[in-house]
């Protein structure tokens, strides 16, 4: 089919939404939910992967190694920017995102045929974090290219308004990977479930990349990029005038620090950090916490649009900076609620009865384990491995140098043993007896080894976690809006898609990693919150300061 434009496409407001704006929000959501499902998929997932795929290191290192994998998608995300948004502003956006939604659907796929390490050794990692990387380079020219496209069809008074449809997009693609991880493991069971069974919602993507390629295919060019490759102002060399030249850098980089580093922290501490939070620290059943997170979701997406709306009204900037600094200032108290709310038998044995380590800090090693061949043998070390295990919080207190280390439960002591030199059949004798010794103090002290559903104030919980969505939807909601409007049309869709990826894909994508091993280290299970809370209030100084409000910009000048 011929693609035409007009001089006057996109540019005056009409009083309704037409057929063909219709089309283009629906059209371009609707594979864009599809590809944050792949996406998203591996992160809900990240527990039953880490036993399949990094068998080989102890459980604490594997975790973290499962996260590291995810971690690696969001890595390479800035370079996917780079190669797409260029094709984008030379070739067109249709095709770019056309492009990158195969890509997507195709490595996700086959992350579901994937053999385990138990029967592949090493390879099967080293496959799985490679078809990481490939799901990252893909979203990487997604989503630039998906926002680009829908505010160069939207009218100028509601950008806001219609680019929030992409951006609920993000959170749709969350809610439909647990509607289908849940339901997966409600008609199987869990324990089928964890053997194979999740190997199921990785497959359907291939009916997913069907139906999204179909509906991409049906749409049209831009008008304004149709416009400005007929006038002749498109950009021969997008990359050279977007990172080269100091004018446009230096908006870059003041999108990225005072706008999209904040934007990310808060979106994914509100939805993933909060979903690791509730598995692994709270020890909430995977159904339970699946079920309580979509229904955060379920209750919060509609404020995106809200908040879109609204920015078209009072402007983006002063929306995404309020959510940044409500954000850091309720972190601590909502989590600490969550953990009286979603496992009281260790918020009040925490109260009751603190646990502390007493010892040498040279002796406590950061227990990341890439191979697998380390041995944590110090006093300190195994103290704080079985806790860690055992997702208890505790306390430093610092003891005299080479002195051994000891558990204190309440006014209980439980002496550790020093493992150094111990033959290993000594070692895990010693091993068993102090594991003994220390559960049978932890369980008297009312520390539960899981979360008692019967006690789980399920109510609670989640409108806490609707609370961190709608924090979500306030700095995400106009977020595309306000970086569409900051870069000229030629260089719009690499210019943008840049500081929104190293945002989303570094500060944000690294957060779960990042908090966890903060947490592990330090034995405080809301410590790991500093992260979001400062990368949020940096960008809430710098967007103030330095970002310009950009809702009654014209955006089609080349």
């Amino acid at each position: 089919m011929a693609q035409t434009f007009s001089p006057t496409a996109g540019k005056a407001p009409t009083p309704g939404v037409t057929a063909e704006e219709r089309k283009v929000i629906f059209a371009s959501s609707l594979g864009t939910v599809f590809e944050w499902y792949d996406f998203y998929l591996y992160g809900s997932l990240a527990a039953i992967i880490a036993k399949h795929f990094f068998a080989g290191v102890n459980e604490t290192t594997a975790f973290i190694f499962a996260l590291l994998a995810f971690a690696a998608g969001f890595a390479v995300r800035p370079f996917g920017a780079i190669v797409f948004g260029r094709l984008g502003d030379m070739v067109g956006r249709k095709y770019t995102f056309l492009i990158t939604i195969v890509i997507m659907g195709l490595s996700t796929a086959i992350v579901g045929m994937l053999p385990s390490y138990a029967s592949s050794g090493v390879a099967a990692p080293i496959i799985l974090i490679s078809l990481r990387l490939l799901q990252g380079l893909a979203l990487g020219g997604e989503y630039g290219g998906a926002a680009t496209y829908v505010a160069e069809h939207a009218p100028q008074k509601k950008r806001g308004q219609f680019t929030a449809w992409i951006q609920t997009t993000a959170t749709l693609g969350l809610f439909l990977s647990l509607l289908v991880i849940m339901a997966c493991r409600s008609a199987m069971g869990s324990e089928a479930f964890e053997a194979w069974g999740w190997r199921i919602p990785f497959l359907i993507s291939i009916l997913l990349l069907i139906v999204s390629v179909y509906i991409r295919l049906q749409l049209n060019e831009s008008p304004v990029f149709l416009r400005i490759k007929a006038e002749g102002k498109d950009s021969k060399a997008p990359l050279t005038e977007s990172f080269a030249r100091w004018d446009n850098l230096k908006i870059v980089l003041l999108a990225l620090f005072g706008g999209t580093a904040g934007q990310a922290v808060v979106w994914y501490t509100g939805q993933f950090y909060a979903l690791f939070f509730l598995l692994q620290i709270l020890k909430i059943d995977p159904q339970t916490a699946n079920f309580l997170i979509a229904g955060s979701l379920l209750l919060g997406t509609p404020f995106f649009i809200f908040f879109g709306s609204l920015s078209d009204r009072i402007g983006r900037k002063k929306i995404i900076m309020a959510g940044c600094v409500i954000a850091a200032a309720t972190y601590f108290p909502i989590f600490h609620a969550l953990t009286q709310y979603g496992n009281p038998d260790v918020f009040v044995a925490q109260a009751k009865s603190p646990v502390t380590v007493v010892a040498d800090p040279t002796q406590c090693s950061f227990q990341f384990d890439p191979v697998g061949k380390a041995r944590f043998t110090s006093s300190c070390d195994i103290a704080k491995s079985l806790l860690a295990k055992k997702a208890i919080p505790y306390e430093n207190i610092k003891a005299e140098p080479g002195a051994v280390a000891q558990v204190h439960v309440g006014d209980k002591v439980i002496p550790v043993f020093e493992g150094s030199g111990l033959a290993a059949a000594d070692f895990k004798a010693q091993s068993e007896a102090f594991t003994g010794q220390l559960g049978g103090a932890l369980k008297e002290a009312g520390y539960p080894e899981k979360a008692d559903p019967a006690k789980i104030n399920h109510l609670a919980v989640l409108l806490l976690l609707t609370v961190l969505v709608i924090y979500v939807t306030m700095v995400y909601g106009p977020i595309a809006a306000w970086l569409v409007e900051l870069f000229p049309a030629r260089i719009r869709y690499t210019s943008m898609s840049l500081p929104y990826h190293i945002g989303n894909g570094w500060f944000g994508g690294f957060l779960p990693t990042v908090a966890f091993a903060m947490v592990a280290a330090t034995g405080n299970i809301y410590y790991g919150l500093w992260y979001p809370i400062v990368v949020a209030l940096m960008t809430a100084v710098i967007g103030t300061l330095f970002l310009p409000e950009t809702k009654d910009r014209e955006i089609h000048h080349a």
